[in-house]
């Protein structure tokens, strides 16, 4: 069991574990968004600061961030060969610190897109959330 913590405040983030999720006929992968009100009493070996920069995942004992996290759940999943080259040597370099760009800006890059392909989104900061289409204020508790 593949157990991914994952920033589901992030648009892109989200839409990335709902897609993988389709795809996990043997329910192998559970997610957790690192914003629920208990993570860190359940999860207290998971720092939330560390998992806001970069993506965590727990593998059979074993703590896997960003790019590995990734490989692993689509391959566990039967689609490994869609992310077979974050493995291949030169690529894997390069494609980790593309990674660290987009996961350091993955609130706004989702923005961008949702504002491009008219996608609604919500802007969460605080603790609070916005919906950008009706301007209803989301408190999360």
């Amino acid at each position: 069991m593949l157990t991914i913590f994952y920033d589901g405040n992030c648009p892109l983030c989200a839409t990335e574990m709902a897609h993988l999720k389709k795809h996990d006929q043997n329910n192998v992968i559970s997610l957790v968004d690192i914003h629920q009100n208990d993570f860190a009493a359940i999860y207290p070996s998971v720092s939330f600061d560390a998992a806001m920069k970069i993506l965590h995942g727990h593998y059979n004992g074993q703590l896997l961030l960003g790019l590995a996290v990734t490989h692993r759940a689509w391959t566990l999943v039967g689609k490994g060969f869609w992310v077979a080259p974050l493995n291949w040597p030169v690529f894997k370099t390069i494609s980790h610190w593309v990674y660290l760009g987009l996961a350091k800006y993955r609130h706004q890059i989702s923005a961008l897109l949702a504002k491009a392909f008219n996608i609604k989104t919500t802007n969460c900061n605080s603790g609070t959330c916005y919906d950008n289409r009706t301007n209803t204020d989301h408190r999360r508790k």
